[in-house]
């Protein structure tokens, strides 16, 4: 079991209609069952004193992102729409780093690129989690292959003890293997997959 302190932060990645709910824009198969997962470690989290944080893609109507303009996802995540909009089911009481919101890949919390240029520029979160002294981090989310993923990976990098709850995320698979392939990727980099 995970245990949570005040150096630790569970950080929520994507957990949004359009990933979490079967009408969304690009809907990953049964995300909408971590939500009881992630809420019941959002309420541990609290209980120890942990920071919890949470991300959101928050996508302009038009990016290099979408396959409408040559990028490989459908439509999700625009900006002040329902897709874009948290879960109803999840708790949501704390800091919320957006990302995409200049057309940006977004799939980390920690960083944003260029799909252009392949520029790299750090979104708020690690200054959140310096702020806090946090030392580790829990993540669960959507899609353990993309957002989540990328998340852990850039957290290992900056040398936080990093674990991924496999309860409380699901994976696209937009290649079938790809949740195992990630979770090869993840142990590999050091992440405790729990």
């Amino acid at each position: 079991m995970i245990r949570y302190d005040s150096k630790t932060a569970l950080i929520v990645v994507d957990v949004q209609n359009d990933f979490a709910d079967t009408d969304g824009g690009l809907y990953v198969p049964s995300g909408e069952d971590v939500i009881p997962v992630v809420n019941r470690e959002i309420e541990r989290a609290r209980q120890a004193g942990a920071l919890v944080v949470y991300t959101q893609d928050w996508h302009p109507e038009r990016t290099p992102h979408f396959a409408t303009d040559g990028g490989v996802w459908p439509v999700h995540c625009v900006a002040d729409t329902w897709g874009a909009g948290f879960h109803p089911d999840l708790i949501v009481d704390g800091p919320v780093v957006r990302k995409g919101t200049g057309g940006e890949d977004g799939y980390s919390g920690f960083t944003i690129r260029d799909p252009a240029t392949g520029e790299e520029r750090a979104t708020e979160l690690s200054g959140l989690l310096r702020q806090r002294g946090v030392t580790s981090v829990v993540i669960v989310g959507l899609a353990l292959d993309y957002c989540v993923k990328a998340t852990a990976l850039d957290a290992a990098r900056a040398q936080l003890r990093t674990s991924v709850l496999a309860d409380g995320t699901r994976a696209v698979d937009l290649r079938q293997g790809d949740g195992e392939r990630a979770r090869v990727e993840l142990a590999a980099a050091g992440v405790t997959v729990v």
